[in-house]
């Protein structure tokens, strides 16, 4: 199909090796998750844009072609929506998430419409999916060499948009002004690129996230997939050179992924840094964290724009608060020192 080649290539699609391979599959053949799928632009809504793999903003036209990926949203601020076998779909994220929109928060605009083509395939004719083009999995060490993990801190929230990721690149600002090599992660969310470039963009010498590991979301998979796949992020991020890692979880800790994941973080990193909006917030969130249990090491996020809400939760819950400007000018670095607990 001559079309296909001039198709606006999402930022999950940034996987696919040489496009000149791809085909368009029949439209009948089922879809799952992760699995790519060439639609067409039949209504311009709140994305206007789409990221392409370099980070560019393409603006979208009626009748577009768009390749991305199948997937679900949970976004509280924007989108809840569902990958839906169907020849009409939406587009739920700047990245390229493809699935149906069926609720969205009141300052949202509709979401873009879209034509299912069908799947995008090799050229023998089969569906390609973000799994075929997954990082491999770092090989365990040999039990005589039990390995030696970067202390690794977890950047979770009271919510969306609650300063998670501008927390994240204040710790690893932090790092690298004191000069240790900073690795990150987005372990859960939907697939976009804007957290990536972040974390690039403080200093991080390393960087994963589930696309990496063959997700184009993460909600909706299964809570032991997610939890191999943290694991699996720290590992490589290790191995790739890092000497401290972020690992940044989406959304609140009421989320159901995050809340599972919450409770299996004292396995994989040696704490967290709690990212909320108030003092209220804050209180919640270190209570629920001290049940998993998590060592929490200080609070963060958007509550750090107002100094008496700082001193407010400081008060409520015993913990340092430090906006991401303090942690990026030493106070990262304070935090491995002084509070993370030896291995």
């Amino acid at each position: 199909m001559k079309e296909l080649f001039t198709a606006k290539w999402s930022h999950v699609t940034r996987t696919v090796p040489d496009v000149r391979q791809c085909r368009l599959g029949a439209p009948s053949v089922p879809l799952r998750l992760g699995d790519l799928v060439v639609t067409q632009v039949t209504g311009v809504g709140a994305h206007e844009h789409l990221e392409d793999a370099h980070g560019r903003r393409l603006k979208l036209h009626r009748g577009d072609l768009v390749v991305g990926a199948c997937g679900n949203r949970y976004a509280t601020d924007v989108y809840e929506g569902y990958h839906r076998q169907g020849p009409k779909a939406h587009l739920l994220t700047a990245g390229g998430v493809i699935g149906v929109a069926v609720s969205r928060h009141t300052g949202c605009s509709p979401p873009t419409e879209l034509d299912v083509l069908g799947p995008l395939t090799d050229d023998h004719g089969r569906p390609l999916s973000l799994e075929h083009f997954a990082r491999p999995w770092t090989p365990p060490a040999p039990q005589s060499q039990p390995p030696m993990q970067p202390p690794t801190v977890a950047v979770v929230g009271s919510s969306m948009n609650s300063g998670k990721t501008t927390t994240a690149a204040g710790l690893i600002s932090g790092w690298t002004r004191a000069g240790l090599v900073a690795g990150a992660a987005k372990v859960t969310g939907s697939g976009s690129g804007k957290d990536r470039w972040a974390y690039i963009d403080a200093g991080a010498r390393h960087v994963v996230d589930f696309l990496d590991f063959g997700m184009s979301s993460t909600f909706g998979y299964p809570p032991e997939r997610l939890l191999k796949t943290m694991g699996a992020m720290r590992d490589a991020l290790g191995h790739d050179g890092a000497e401290a890692i972020v690992l940044e979880i989406a959304d609140g800790l009421l989320q159901e992924e995050t809340r599972r994941l919450a409770g299996q973080l004292s396995t994989i990193c040696r704490g967290a840094v709690l990212a909320v909006g108030d003092a209220l917030a804050a209180r919640a969130g270190v209570d629920l964290l001290d049940a998993v249990p998590v060592p929490v090491l200080a609070v963060s996020g958007l509550i750090t724009a107002s100094p008496l809400a700082s001193r407010e939760a400081a008060a409520a819950t015993g913990l340092p608060v430090l906006s991401p400007s303090q942690l990026a000018d030493g106070a990262a670095v304070d935090l491995l020192a002084e509070r993370i607990p030896a291995p």
